[in-house]
C-alpha cells in the first residue's frame, strides 16, 4: 500500500518515473527515492509546452481521419457541413447554373435569331442601295465565325487552363462578351448603308471574339457543374435551351413594339448585355452558398487524394475519353442532327397553306425559332424527373433522329437564291410544325441526358474533365451540323428520287 500512497504527478526524472513523450505521466515512485523528485516536481510547470494536448471528444464515433481528429485545416463550419451535409435551399444553386446556361449560348442565339435584322435590314438592297451576297451567306458565315473559335477554345480549355483560374476565366469571358455587345449596339445605332461590306466584316469579327470568350466560358461552366450532383449539369443544358427561347421571345416582342427595326435591334442586344451581367453577379454568389461550398470541398478532397496517389500527375485524358465515349458520341450526334436542320434548313421552310393560322410575317419566328427553343427547353426540363433510357441504351433513340434530315427536306424548304427541283412531299403546315416540335423536344431531352450521363461514366475524380469533354463534343456537334447543313441547298436542286425510277 506504501507504493500507492507515494504516487505523484511528475514530468519525469524521478526514480522509477516513466517519461511519456516528454509530457505528463502518472508514474509510481517507490519508497525511499522520492524526495528529490518531489522537489523538482514542485518547481516545474504543471503542463509542459513540448506537445499540445490532443482533444477528440465526440469525433471518434464518426471515424474521421487523424488529420481531422486533430482539427488540421478543419473549421467549425466545415465540420458542421461534414456531419450535416447542406441542401440546395430554394434550388438557388440549380437556378444559378441555369442562368449561366442561358449565358453560355446567349451570343449564338442572339445573332442567329436576329437574322431578319441583319439580312432584311442592314444588309438588304433596300437599305444599302446595292445588291450584294452578304445577306445570302450571312447565317452560314455567322455559323462558321461562331463555332470555329468556340470549337478551338473549348478543346484547348480541357488541356490548358486558358485565362488562369476558374474566377479569371469566368469573369474575363463575360466582360469581353459584354464589351462586344456594346459594339453591336453602337453598330445598330449608326447609319451603315454606305459601307455594307465593312459592316459585314466588323460583325463577323465581333462574332469571332464573342465566341472565343464564349468557348472558355461554356467549357468552364460545365466543369463547375460536374462538381455537383448530375442533375446540375442538366441545369446548365436547360439554361442553354432557355437561352434560345428567351432570344426568340425578345426578338418577337422588340419587333412588334419598337417604333423601327433599328430601335428593336438596340433593345434586343441591350437585353443580352443585362443577361450576361446577371451571370457575372450570380457567379460571385455561388461561393456564399453552403451547398455549393460543401460539394466544392468534397471535390477538392477527391482531387487532393488523387494527386497524392498519382504524385501530381496530369489526368489520364485518353482513358477518360474512352470511358466517357458512348455518352460523348450521344452528345455529339444529337447536336449534329439538330444543327444540320436548325436554323439553316428550318428557317427557310416557307408556309404552304395561305390560310394557315400563323401569318407569313411571323411564320419563321414562331414555327422555327420559338417552337424549337421552347420545345428544346421543355425536353431538357423533363430530365429533372425522367431519365429514360439508361446510359447503355441512349444511343438507339439518338441514332433514330437521323430521320429528321429527309423529313425537313421533304417540307416546303426554299433556300434563298436556289431553284428547288426536288418535289415538296410534306405540304401540310401542321405536319411540318409537328415534326419541328418532335425534333426540338428530342434534341433538348437526349442532349441533356447525354450531358448528365457523361460525368457519371468515369471515376469521381475525373468527373470535371469528363464534363469538359462533353461540352467540347457539344460544340463539335454544333460545328459539324452547321457544316453539313450547307449540303442541303445543293440537294434540293436535283430530283434524286426521279433518278431512282
Amino acid at each position: 500500500m506504501a507504493s500507492y500512497d507515494s504516487q505523484n504527478l511528475l514530468p519525469g526524472g524521478g526514480a522509477g518515473g516513466r517519461i511519456n513523450g516528454g509530457g505528463i505521466s502518472i508514474v509510481s515512485n517507490r519508497a525511499g527515492g522520492a524526495s528529490s523528485g518531489n522537489n523538482d516536481a514542485e518547481k516545474s510547470p504543471f503542463l509542459e509546452k513540448s506537445e499540445p494536448v490532443r482533444l477528440t471528444p465526440a469525433w471518434e464515433e464518426n471515424n474521421l481521419p487523424n488529420d481531422e481528429l486533430n482539427f488540421k485545416g478543419l473549421t467549425m463550419e466545415r465540420a458542421k457541413m461534414e456531419l450535416n451535409p447542406p441542401r440546395d435551399k430554394l434550388m438557388l444553386v440549380f437556378l444559378t447554373l441555369m442562368i449561366h446556361g442561358v449565358g453560355t449560348l446567349m451570343p449564338w442565339n442572339m445573332f442567329i435569331t436576329a437574322k431578319s435584322y441583319f439580312v432584311d435590314y442592314k444588309l438588304s438592297q433596300n437599305y444599302t442601295g446595292v445588291e450584294s451576297e452578304y445577306g445570302t451567306y450571312f447565317l452560314a458565315s455567322v455559323g462558321f465565325a461562331s463555332q470555329i473559335p468556340n470549337l478551338l477554345f473549348n478543346w484547348l480549355n480541357i488541356f490548358i487552363n486558358l485565362g488562369g483560374n476558374l474566377t479569371k476565366r469566368i469573369v474575363y469571358s463575360i466582360l469581353l462578351e459584354v464589351l462586344v455587345f456594346v459594339v453591336t449596339v453602337v453598330l445598330a445605332m449608326i447609319d451603315s448603308s454606305e459601307w455594307p461590306g465593312a459592316f459585314f466584316w466588323i460583325t463577323m469579327t465581333t462574332v469571332v471574339i464573342l465566341n472565343m470568350a464564349g468557348g472558355i466560358y461554356q467549357n468552364t461552366v460545365y466543369g463547375m457543374a460536374a462538381k455537383l450532383p448530375f442533375k446540375y449539369t442538366g441545369a446548365v443544358v436547360l439554361g442553354s435551351n432557355i437561352s434560345g427561347t428567351f432570344a426568340s421571345i425578345i426578338s418577337i416582342l422588340s419587333s412588334q413594339f419598337a417604333s423601327s427595326v433599328r430601335t428593336a435591334a438596340i433593345y434586343y442586344f441591350i437585353t443580352a448585355m443585362f443577361v450576361l451581367l446577371l451571370c457575372f453577379d450570380t457567379y460571385f454568389a455561388l461561393p456564399l452558398n453552403k451547398f455549393y461550398r460543401y460539394h466544392e470541398l468534397q471535390k477538392e478532397r477527391e482531387i487532393e487524394s488523387n494527386q497524392r496517389a498519382n504524385m501530381g500527375a496530369r489526368p489520364p485524358y485518353w482513358k477518360i475519353f474512352k470511358q466517357a465515349f458512348p455518352q460523348l458520341f450521344n452528345v455529339f450526334f444529337v447536336f449534329f442532327i439538330t444543327l444540320s436542320v436548325f436554323p439553316a434548313v428550318h428557317s427557310d421552310v416557307k408556309r404552304s397553306d395561305g390560310d394557315f393560322v400563323i401569318q407569313d410575317d411571323l411564320f419563321v419566328s414562331i414555327c422555327c425559332f420559338l417552337t424549337f427553343n421552347v420545345c428544346a427547353m421543355l425536353g431538357s426540363l423533363l430530365t429533372s424527373w425522367v431519365t429514360w433510357p439508361k446510359p447503355k441504351y441512349l444511343v438507339w433513340p439518338v441514332l433514330l433522329r437521323v430521320a429528321f434530315l429527309p423529313l425537313f427536306l421533304f417540307c416546303n424548304y426554299q433556300p434563298l437564291n436556289i431553284t428547288r427541283l426536288l418535289p415538296v412531299y410534306i405540304d401540310n403546315d401542321w405536319v411540318y410544325w409537328g415534326t419541328a416540335v418532335v425534333m426540338a423536344f428530342s434534341s433538348g431531352y437526349f442532349s441533356s441526358l447525354g450531358m448528365m450521363y457523361a460525368p457519371q461514366s468515369v471515376e469521381p475524380q475525373y468527373a470535371m474533365t469528363a464534363g469538359m469533354f462533353a461540352a467540347a463534343m457539344l460544340i463539335t456537334g454544333i460545328f459539324s451540323g452547321i457544316l453539313f447543313s450547307m449540303v442541303f441547298p445543293v440537294v434540293v436542286q436535283y430530283n434524286f428520287l426521279e433518278w431512282l425510277h
